[in-house]
């Protein structure tokens, strides 16, 4: 299976009045737990608006995103799913609860980091 990147950019959702936000934050959770159900979530969460930092190859340290950005990430999941079609088809059922659209990128595998991981798992 491939993993997905489903995400929104920060501002996609201000469109929307203050007073249907708790329903719109009831249909994104019961998307959020079909896909739980369905055992393709893998990980997700909403970013802190403008919290982010840029921390260089050096380790120094600003404030970002840098200022000619116009688009940062809002939020996101991550599937596990067999193809991009359906992965396209989680990002349907996300815009459609959040009214925002939605963008997909596939994971690049990473066959030394799964190693990695399975030796972690074996230690316990």
């Amino acid at each position: 299976m491939a993993r997905y990147l489903i995400s929104f950019n920060d501002g996609a959702m201000d469109h929307i009045p203050a007073e249907e936000l708790p329903e719109v934050g009831k249909a994104a959770h019961a998307v959020l737990q079909e896909a739980v159900d369905a055992g393709v979530w893998v990980f997700g969460g909403g970013l802190e608006r403008q919290q982010a930092n840029i921390v260089t190859t050096d380790g120094s340290v600003t404030d970002g995103p840098y200022p000619e950005t116009r688009e940062v990430v809002g939020g996101f999941v991550v599937v596990d799913v067999p193809t991009r079609e359906e992965a396209l088809g989680w990002a349907a059922k996300f815009a459609a609860a959040c009214r925002c659209a939605q963008e997909v990128r596939e994971i690049m595998a990473d066959p030394e980091m799964e190693e990695m991981l399975r030796r972690a798992d074996r230690r316990g």
